[in-house]
């Protein structure tokens, strides 16, 4: 598997992976599993979503991490970029034995050499969006192959495995996975500085989308959102085929007749706006969707763009739009409290929190929101700290919890008080610092009444926070 491997080939083979119920690792063990390996894992003895995937396909992972969960006639090892060789006994023992030896990245490369291979790109968005296109190609009965970087609510997992050409890859910028993946097409959402640990300034990080756009095939295509300058800038480097949408009146797909919901009182599942959208040939027709926020307007317009350039039926598009119910942790209604309404997300960059916060504030105009936030990674904080303090402006109050730390961190040279501080100097005594889940837990008891909105964000386990509240025991709302 090594020398330009046939995913075709993979019937019988074993394949073992180390850290298996990462999201990424158990959904291509998943695909492989349904091209006719015969898979096998490791991984800590945590809880994870994907435990129900692994067990649908026959795999019960190892606990911990040793050389005798590898079989000995093992025909490749994939493991996880969260490991190491040095630190890992595993993995160690696995180059020592000389096994063909793939990281994540890597083995979805060659998956990507497979396939016709439809990839989502972009610091926010990528989630949604390409859950959005591989549920629009399951409805459109393409029966697409996908790897979405979270839980899709319709699917119970995932990752698809299908039997049609396209693979939808949500493909991740960090440490640089784009050089390993060969896109068809590839969709553009958004390019703002993250990830300060690897990518030392903004150049570094926008070269790297430049150097994955150009490895589009001519005849291909880049499906490129156009109310962003940075992204254009990026767009231009393509010598594919080019198709721009959104709200920017010279939009190939132009986004008209913008109507987001209010929820008062209306079902949190339901419908949150409906939009038109307009190509060359003239109106496409109106597209409702059950997310929030003009970005998710941008998101299903992408779509629209890709299934055009594909020839997708817009009657199956729009109905597969239409019926999407969201992935885990993006915009997920938790549950009630004595009145109170809670929502957890994912986001964790100063952009996805300020639109995030106004797709709220569209919903629910008359409550009064509460941000839980619980900071990811000391390197982020400390790098785009003046623009986190600016992103709670649509906030009425803000919890912060202690920095979650990467696995490659021990600390920094940030705090979340300091946060807390610099929100208080733009708008006085709208943070308070509770540091832990409990903290914020017991905080939200005593305050939060009936008319109140509790949206808890970021990377790490500050959705523990939403569950607790909604599931803990309050004899009495507020008033």
């Amino acid at each position: 598997m090594t020398h330009e491997p046939r995913m075709t080939s993979l019937a019988g083979k074993k394949i073992h992976f180390i850290g298996v119920k990462g999201a990424g690792m158990a959904a291509l063990a998943e695909l492989f599993a349904g091209s006719g390996a015969v898979v096998s894992g490791s991984d800590t003895d945590e809880s994870f979503f994907t435990d129900k995937v692994l067990k649908a396909i026959g795999l019960v992972p190892s606990v911990g991490f040793s050389p005798e969960h590898i079989p000995g006639d093992a025909d490749l090892v994939v493991y996880s970029t969260a490991y190491e060789r040095e630190t890992n006994a595993e993995l160690e023992s696995a180059f020592s034995r000389k096994l063909p030896v793939l990281s994540y990245p890597e083995a979805v490369g060659e998956f990507t050499k497979e396939r016709m291979s439809l990839l989502v790109s972009g610091t926010h968005g990528k989630t949604t969006t390409s859950a959005l296109l591989a549920e629009t190609l399951r409805v459109a009965g393409l029966d697409p192959s996908a790897i979405i970087g979270s839980r899709v609510r319709s699917w119970e997992g995932n990752a698809l495995a299908g039997s049609g050409e396209y693979f939808v890859l949500e493909a991740d910028e960090y440490q640089n996975k784009l050089r390993y993946y060969q896109p068809f097409a590839v969709i553009l959402t958004s390019v703002d500085w993250d990830h300060p640990d690897f990518f030392p300034d903004v150049e570094s990080y926008k070269n790297t989308f430049k150097e994955f756009v150009r490895r589009i095939p001519r005849h291909g295509v880049l499906v490129y959102c156009n109310d962003s300058a940075a992204v254009a800038e990026i767009a231009a480097e393509a010598t594919c085929e080019k198709r721009s949408y959104g709200f920017h009146e010279d939009s190939d797909f132009l986004v008209r007749g913008y109507e987001p919901k209010t929820l008062e009182g209306a079902d949190p599942e339901g419908e949150k706006q409906r939009f038109e959208v307009v190509s060359g040939q003239g109106s496409l027709g109106s597209f409702s969707i059950r997310l929030a926020g003009r970005h998710n307007t941008q998101n299903a317009a992408a779509v629209v763009a890709l299934a055009s350039f594909l020839r997708i039926d817009m009657d199956r598009v729009r109905e597969g739009l239409a019926s999407f119910p969201g992935t885990e942790r993006r915009f997920e209604y938790v549950g009630e409290r004595h009145g109170a309404l809670v929502y957890d997300d994912y986001a964790h960059h100063p952009e996805e929190l300020m639109a995030t916060i106004g797709a709220f504030r569209d919903l629910y105009p008359t409550r009064r929101l509460t941000a839980v936030f619980h900071p990811h990674t000391f390197s982020r904080t400390e790098a785009l700290l003046p623009e986190f303090s600016q992103s709670f402006d649509r906030a009425d109050r803000v919890l912060v919890l202690d920095v979650y730390g990467s696995a490659r961190e021990h600390g920094g040279g940030v705090s979340s008080e300091d946060l807390v501080r610099e929100i208080n100097r733009y708008a006085p005594g709208k943070a308070e610092y509770v540091g832990t889940v409990d903290a914020a837990v017991a905080d939200l008891s005593e305050t939060i009444g009936a008319n109140d909105l509790v949206v808890t964000f970021g990377a790490g386990n500050v959705w523990e926070v939403a569950r607790k509240f909604v599931e803990s025991e309050n004899p009495s709302p507020k008033s």
